[in-house]
């Protein structure tokens, strides 16, 4: 049929798993041919009439989907990896890693998050269009002072900064009871922007210390790191004093919670905006592992810098809504 490619191999089922490595040679084929016959040939039109008319009965050979088996087999050239990271990922998810992501490094690290936490082609999306690969690793921390090397690694990448909150929806709370209030309306959500691992323990736990009652925010157990996560959340900037409390909550529960076989537990803090050198110094000397990160809305993240500094702040609007009630 002047195609080129042996009928043993079209004649299996098209749009499972394991047809990638089809998929890819079919690519590579058309890459190949328009090397050889120019990009004005109308090799894909030729190639899937001749496909169609061999094999009536296969579905997934119009031009469409063998210009994305073309885009699949430019965007991975290394068969091996084909093989052995990118097989195991839905066709669904393959065409959003082609259709969203350009740069090849980033593509193979939101595969293999795909892989590591089995996502669907929309939470893929989600976690691409949130820009996931920026944010992971970057809180502000002590964990590579605190933990052991293993564990710091680890910690680093399950924490990120910000934390994005845009399932809160544009009437997002300010104050810091009405923030727990809404994401624990939306458990699910904030589990998902979490990440995996993250196991709920509770909300506004009470620990009891010398007589005095103290109520944690947020306590949730994480799997892989094996300890409590301490989640505090501040609907204000930073304040050195923050740390303080943290780390008597984690001390705390250490103490009063921690199973020997767990490890040391470890603190977040969710605050509206931080300053990094702020934080370092607050946690400088600290022996207790902790990280900073900023929580947003989608909303807040998408106004300009010119117009966010335009706008009144809450406490503004409150102290002149206040000033004309009284």
């Amino acid at each position: 049929m002047g195609c080129g490619f042996p009928a043993t191999d079209l004649n299996r089922p098209c749009g499972t798993l394991h047809n990638f490595p089809i998929y890819w040679d079919i690519g590579r084929h058309i890459l190949e041919r328009q090397e050889r016959e120019g990009w004005g040939a109308k090799v894909i039109d030729r190639l899937a009439h001749d496909l169609s008319a061999a094999f009536p009965e296969m579905r997934g050979l119009s031009a469409r989907n063998l210009k994305y088996m073309r885009n699949f087999a430019e965007a991975w050239p290394d068969n091996e990896i084909v093989q052995r990271v990118v097989a195991q990922i839905p066709w669904r998810s393959q065409i959003a890693l082609l259709e969203k992501l350009k740069e090849s490094t980033i593509r193979l690290w939101y595969a293999k998050q795909v892989i590591e936490n089995g996502w669907s082609r929309d939470v893929l999306v989600m976690q691409i269009e949130s820009g996931l690969h920026r944010r992971v690793g970057g809180t502000v921390n002590n964990f590579a002072l605190t933990l052991p090397p293993a564990d710091s690694d680890l910690a680093e990448q399950v924490f990120k900064d910000p934390y994005l909150f845009d399932f809160l929806g544009t009437d997002a709370p300010r104050r810091e009871r009405e923030v727990e209030q809404a994401l624990m309306d939306h458990l699910k959500d904030f589990l998902l922007e979490l990440g995996a691992g993250f196991a709920f323990v509770g909300r506004q736990k009470r620990l009891e210390v010398e007589g005095e009652e103290y109520r944690i925010d947020l306590l949730f157990y994480h799997l892989r790191l094996r300890c409590y996560v301490v989640v505090e959340l501040k609907a204000v900037p930073f304040d050195p004093a923050f740390v303080g409390q943290l780390n008597l909550y984690l001390s705390a529960v250490d103490d009063l919670l921690r199973h020997p076989d767990d490890k040391p537990s470890i603190g977040l803090l969710l605050c509206k905006s931080r300053k990094k050198l702020v934080v370092e110094y607050a946690l400088r000397g600290l022996d207790t592992p902790m990280g900073v990160a900023e929580w947003k809305t989608r909303l807040t993240e998408e106004l300009p810098d010119e117009l966010k500094g335009s706008l009144p702040s809450i406490e503004e609007i409150e102290a002149e809504f206040s000033g004309e009630v009284g």
